[in-house]
């Protein structure tokens, strides 16, 4: 696995690796600006406290007190949605990144299989669904669990290992297998595509690694699903 992320950050000396970098986290701010928008205007048109008389003077107060918790609520938000986040969209040019693997490390391999748009699109919808589903779900946890570090990163951790590394090895995989070949594939080798994942979880939260954790996780699991594969047909 070593060896795969060694090569997988050679690889940043293409010009279509640092193009996706760049996509993905250029669309990753769109999204949460729009996100932060949303939220912003929602608390500007809402007004939760209504005291009259004396103590109307409350609900300014009280008003800014929770606009300003909402608001440190939606940027903590942010942060644990980051991850899926950018493998949503660094998802959609997954193609160019293992082009450029393959063409490089694995030249004799034929066209890849030819998927449907129909595919491509349910496959990401699937991830981000679920991965919106369970980081809601075990947002209770995080906020319970902020004044413990170990246990909160472990758990953050533990999580998006496994919600980025089936991704990042479905989108691999389904270029060169069926999904049920994948399914098959990936279940073999569960423990590994977890701890894949789990690196690429951490990288995302690494200030300047982050940049490029999505395009090395990507082209790290064209790697490994080659050696996997291998080992499964040599078997």
């Amino acid at each position: 696995m070593i060896s795969a992320f060694s090569l997988a950050f050679y690889q940043l000396r293409k010009k279509s690796f640092r193009r996706t970098v760049w996509v993905g986290l250029i669309g990753a701010l769109l999204v949460f600006i729009l996100l932060w928008f949303a939220v912003g205007l929602v608390l500007l048109k809402t007004d939760l406290f209504v005291f009259t008389g004396l103590l109307s003077f409350i609900n300014i107060l009280l008003e800014w007190v929770f606009d300003v918790s909402a608001g440190v609520l939606t940027i903590i938000f942010s942060l644990f949605l980051f991850p899926s986040v950018v493998s949503v969209i660094v998802s959609f040019f997954l193609e160019e990144v293992a082009q450029a693997v393959e063409t490089e490390y694995y030249p004799s391999l034929p066209t890849p299989r030819k998927q449907s748009t129909g595919e491509l699109v349910m496959v990401t919808i699937k991830f981000a669904i679920l991965s919106l589903a369970l980081n809601i779900f075990v947002l209770p946890v995080y906020v319970i669990l902020i004044f413990i570090p170990p246990v909160n990163f472990f758990v953050f951790y533990a999580l998006n290992g496994y919600l980025i590394g089936r991704e990042f090895f479905e989108l691999v995989a389904h270029r060169r297998m069926d999904p049920v070949q994948a399914q098959y594939l990936r279940r073999s080798f569960s423990g590994q595509v977890f701890l894949a994942g789990a690196v690429i979880a951490v990288m995302m939260t690494i200030p300047i690694f982050n940049l490029v954790a999505p395009v090395i996780g990507a082209a790290a699991m064209v790697f490994l699903f080659e050696k996997w594969r291998n080992r499964v047909e040599t078997a």
